[in-house]
C-alpha cells in the first residue's frame, strides 16, 4: 500500500457504527487509519462491518495496544492534532501536510486531560459550532469534516 497522504487516528473508540464510518471515510480517502486500544467493541462486530460496509477490505488500518505503543509505531503521522471542545482554534486555520494524522477521543469522554496536556495547546484543534448549548458532533462526523477539509487542502497532491 503507498504511503498514506493523512493519518486518522482514534483513541479507544467504544461505537463501532463510528468506527466503521470513519473507516469507510478513510478507505475512500486512502487515509491510514489507527485504533487504539482498548476498543469498545469487537472488532468482527457486526455493526461495525455494516457501516464500514466492504469497504473495510480495502481500510489501511493499523491496530495499536495502547498509546505508547501508538507513539512507537513508525506507521504513525508526522505531526498529529487533537480535535477536542477544549481549543478555540479552528481546524480550517491549520496548514496540513503531506504526513499529518487527525486524533479524535472516544465518543464518551473524549481524549483524557493528560493526552490534551501531552498534545499541547498549538496541536488542539475544534470544530466551531453556534449553539453553545450542545457538546459537540458525532465522531464519525468530526472525522468526515476534518478529513475532508484536508482533502480540500490537498487538491492536486498526488
Amino acid at each position: 500500500m503507498s504511503k498514506p497522504l493523512l493519518h486518522v487516528v482514534l483513541f479507544q473508540p467504544e461505537i463501532p457504527q463510528n468506527t466503521g464510518n470513519i473507516g469507510r471515510t478513510c478507505a475512500i480517502t486512502n487515509s491510514r487509519l489507527h485504533l487504539i486500544h482498548p476498543l469498545g467493541f469487537v472488532i468482527k462486530d457486526k455493526h461495525l462491518k455494516r457501516s464500514g460496509m466492504d469497504y473495510w477490505k480495502s481500510l489501511d488500518v493499523h491496530h495499536h495496544e495502547n498509546w505508547e505503543a501508538f507513539k512507537a509505531s513508525e506507521m504513525g503521522p508526522k505531526r498529529l492534532f487533537l480535535f477536542t471542545t477544549k481549543s478555540s482554534q479552528p481546524y480550517w486555520d491549520v496548514n496540513y501536510e503531506d504526513g499529518d494524522g487527525l486524533l479524535f477521543g472516544n465518543e464518551g469522554h473524549g481524549a483524557p486531560d493528560w493526552l490534551h496536556s501531552e498534545m499541547g495547546e498549538d496541536r488542539r484543534l475544534n470544530i466551531p459550532h453556534h449553539n453553545k448549548s450542545l457538546r459537540s458532533l458525532n465522531l464519525a462526523t468530526s472525522a468526515g469534516v476534518a478529513v475532508f477539509e484536508v482533502m480540500r487542502q490537498f487538491r492536486g497532491i498526488g
